[in-house]
């Protein structure tokens, strides 16, 4: 099987450019690919919230429902936020345009840098959550986590490697099946609610003493460890060019469509949760949903539907930051702020180098906290509501500075989301501070000066590489050395090929003794190609310091018409194991000649038929 036919059977065939369109998502595809990340975190986001109240009690749970009703406005207000930088933005880029061309590169680059580190975070804590699902229904795989987890994670590499179009109909069904499985829940809790089957927990009365030890940092905590429910929000706004046309009225009524089903099933599984009188494992093994489910339903056939359609929508909640990563990172490369292989597409129009580097970092992390969620939690958020923060500013300055008509309301709009991203921002930041976040407070400024360093090299290589047009193209001769190390057919291609470029071609021979010094004067008179031959008696045995210092030499005699160029005889063997019996000697001298300013270094292959 050869390597094209391997490749087109893990990927697909290669599609053509003119393909892109149909590539591009309508809303129904659209909703699973970018929503699952929001729509998924309602299977910790209610977790979080009561495992932050359970340090005080269980009398305290009361509170997971405001906290919650609290956390739904959040949602409408971003919503109605991001509608507008969808409407501002048809372009794509979300956050990270607004900020870069209200706010100033620098900004850009920080909102740039903290939605890559979120998108990061979405992936490990998504995969962790889905993980732990499958270990509430089935302990006996809990010693297996980060395996699993690292299996799903590249699972979901080679499915976006596959292309946009194949990878949405692939996660289309799953995402459908979770959201009819949570409704099922929620209708199924309603009627217990309604019907009186089910006595009402004590918990969703309001307590008549406030629990001691109930502070509003505690309040505050919960608050922001349930704002991992707003995560991927943004994700819809980065993606807009990747819509069916028209591309801004699909992306809006997708991202309306993600804020109601988001509202209606994080409040409803917060509600059940205090009326089933739930209370979070605190060995982190059995999911707050899982135990939910298993109250309104047993353990029959929808507990373990239910169970497996949230394992599926948890792990594909990565998949928004296997669209989002790419297309920023891509973005960001046009930019100069990233290197520039990230924004070339495959062979299936999808961006490569993203989709890999994604697996490659979000696995790192899955390593290091041991695929555990509560563990991630602490580091997730703070990412993605700094842009929240950065992008609402920016759309705030522009209305307030272009004043289209209904600027009013868009600022009002955008500047009460940027103050509420801001607030959450702090409180997740001191709150979560000692538990991790402090990871991500440290390592974003380093980022940023690292893509300011790529920006930094990209323009100043660009204005050393830059011409006039009207600049003549210089002409120059060269003087060609040929470093050789017998007399055979590879040599005599290359010498050839010189003698077509120049006449100036010297050959460079180096001999270890006096015998095989005269030995090769005498094979190459009696051959007598035409070139002259300089031979060079080397007493420690060694080349390539000897035609360095040749090369140095000849180059310091040229004239400004001219310049040096090394050409190097080099056989290319057919079989890869072959490679390993010969010294490889002329990708040595090339390693180091490479490094010499003002020298051309070429290699002349010659393919061998053995």
């Amino acid at each position: 099987m050869t390597e094209y036919t391997l490749k087109r059977l893990l990927f697909g065939k290669p599609l053509k450019t003119s393909e892109l369109e149909s590539e591009k998502m309508p809303v129904w595809k659209a909703l699973p690919i970018l929503s699952s990340d929001a729509l998924s975190s309602v299977a910790y986001g209610t977790e979080q919230i009561l495992l932050e109240l359970a340090t005080v009690g269980i009398a305290a749970f009361y509170f997971s429902l405001p906290v919650a009703i609290s956390i739904i406005l959040l949602i409408g207000i971003l919503v109605m936020s991001y509608r507008q930088v969808i409407e501002a933005y048809p372009q794509g880029g979300g956050a990270y345009m607004v900020a870069k061309e209200n706010l100033g590169m620098t900004w850009g680059r920080l909102t740039g840098v903290s939605l890559l580190i979120d998108y990061t975070l979405t992936v490990a804590v998504s995969i962790s959550a889905g993980v732990q699902a499958i270990t509430s229904a089935f302990p006996q795989a809990v010693p297996y986590i980060v395996e699993i987890t690292l299996l799903l994670v590249w699972l979901m590499v080679w499915l976006n490697l596959r292309g946009t179009s194949e990878s949405g109909s692939v996660f289309a069904l799953p995402t459908y099946f979770f959201i009819g499985c949570v409704l099922l829940l929620l209708g199924k809790g309603a009627w217990d609610l309604v019907t009186g089957a089910e006595a009402v927990s004590t918990e969703l009365a309001v307590p008549e003493v406030m629990p001691q030890g109930l502070t509003l940092f505690v309040l505050l905590k919960a608050f922001s460890s349930g704002c991992s429910a707003v995560t991927g929000i943004e994700a819809i706004s980065d993606a807009v060019p990747h819509f069916r046309t028209p591309s801004t009225t699909n992306a809006k009524r997708t991202l309306v469509s993600l804020g109601a089903l988001l509202s209606v099933v994080f409040g409803g599984i917060t509600l059940l949760t205090l009326a089933y009188g739930i209370a979070p494992d605190p060995q982190g093994h059995t999911s707050v949903l899982s135990m939910v489910t298993e109250h309104a339903f047993g353990r029959g056939t929808v507990y373990y539907a239910t169970q497996f359609a949230t394992m599926l929508i948890l792990t594909l909640a990565a998949n928004t930051s296997f669209n989002g990563f790419p297309i920023l990172a891509s973005i960001m490369a046009t930019d100069k702020n990233f290197p520039r292989m990230f924004a070339n597409r495959g062979d299936r129009l999808s961006y490569n180098y993203g989709i890999v580097t994604l697996g490659i970092l979000a696995s790192i992390l899955l390593i290091i906290f041991g695929g555990k969620t509560d563990a991630l939690i602490p580091l997730y958020a703070i990412g993605v509501f700094l842009s929240f923060t950065l992008a609402q500013s920016g759309l705030v300055r522009k209305w307030f500075t272009e004043r289209p008509k209904g600027w009013r309301r868009k600022l009002t709009i955008n500047g009460v989301g940027a103050l509420l991203s801001l607030v959450v921002l702090i409180i997740f930041s001191v709150t979560k501070f000692a538990e991790g976040a402090w990871i991500v407070i440290f390592i974003t400024p380093i980022l940023l000066i690292f893509i300011t360093k790529i920006y930094r090299h990209y323009e100043d290589l660009a204005a050393e590489l830059r011409i006039c047009l009207d600049d003549p193209v210089p002409q120059k001769e060269s003087v060609i050395i040929i470093p050789i190390a017998g007399i055979h057919r590879v040599v005599q291609t290359t010498i050839a090929y010189a003698k077509s470029l120049s006449p100036n071609v010297i050959a460079f021979y180096v001999a270890f003794n006096d015998e095989d010094e005269k030995k090769m004067e005498e094979k190459w008179e009696k051959w007598n190609p035409g070139v002259r031959l300089v031979i060079f008696k080397s007493r420690y045995r060694a080349i390539i310091k000897p035609l360095i210092e040749f090369a140095d030499r000849i180059d310091s005699h040229v004239s400004e018409r001219q310049t040096v160029m090394v050409l190097l005889p080099e056989f290319i063997t057919r079989k890869w194991w072959h490679r390993l019996l010969h010294n490889q000697s002329a990708r040595r001298i090339r390693s180091k000649l490479l490094k010499r300013k003002d020298m051309i270094v070429a290699t002349v292959p010659y393919h061998l038929h053995d």
